[in-house]
């Protein structure tokens, strides 16, 4: 372990490479083991972390905003393979967090790592990468309901848009524990299903 990547805590030497995730994994964000992802450990993690950096008016979670996004996708009549894409298209950030789209713009390694880990949680849960027409549809479906939620959450009203939406999204300020349940709930009824096999 070179110097660079160690930092001390008193006596105790701290490793920069890798995360303790909620689970106990040491989970290195650069270098993905497809083992050590763990869709409980992204459940807690997202129920945790606020949308917008926290500039809204109360706190609505990453994981709120991706069940509401995996629903939006089953009222829109898309199978459960694109519901559940749409359910665990941020779960990167429960392992690098997120950054705000005018920053993040300017940061290409970010950007890699970001999608190094992100089409390793698709492998791990769907089986594949998304195709082009599939991550249209996930980005579709999260730019309109980031629409939404600018609109409905953010006291600046500077989107003259109203979201193009099938289902009424959930943006009640709820308990952690309830919408990391909800997103388990959901994952775990999908998987049930056998639509999508041995994943």
């Amino acid at each position: 372990m070179g110097a660079d990547s160690a930092y001390k805590i008193g006596d105790i030497t701290m490793n920069y490479e890798f995360i303790v995730t909620y689970s106990g994994e040491e989970f290195y964000p650069t270098r993905p083991e497809i083992n050590k992802i763990h869709i409980e450990d992204i459940a807690h993690s997202l129920s945790l972390l606020c949308r917008a950096n926290g500039h809204i008016s109360h706190f609505y979670s990453i994981a709120q905003h991706s069940i509401n996004c995996a629903n939006e996708a089953k009222a829109r009549g898309y199978p459960a393979k694109m519901q559940l894409a749409c359910l665990i298209h941020d779960s990167s950030e429960a392992y690098i967090s997120d950054i705000t789209r005018p920053v993040k713009q300017h940061l290409s390694e970010y950007k890699k790592i970001e999608k190094v880990l992100q089409d390793t949680i698709y492998v791990k849960f769907i089986g594949a990468l998304l195709t082009s027409e599939e991550f249209s549809v996930v980005n579709d479906i999260d730019n309109e309901l980031l629409v939404f939620e600018l609109n409905s959450l953010m006291k600046a009203r500077f989107i003259d848009k109203k979201a193009n939406l099938h289902a009424i999204p959930s943006i009640e300020p709820r308990d952690f524990l309830d919408v990391e349940n909800e997103f388990l709930k959901l994952y775990y009824g999908i998987m049930h299903a056998g639509v999508i096999q041995g994943r």
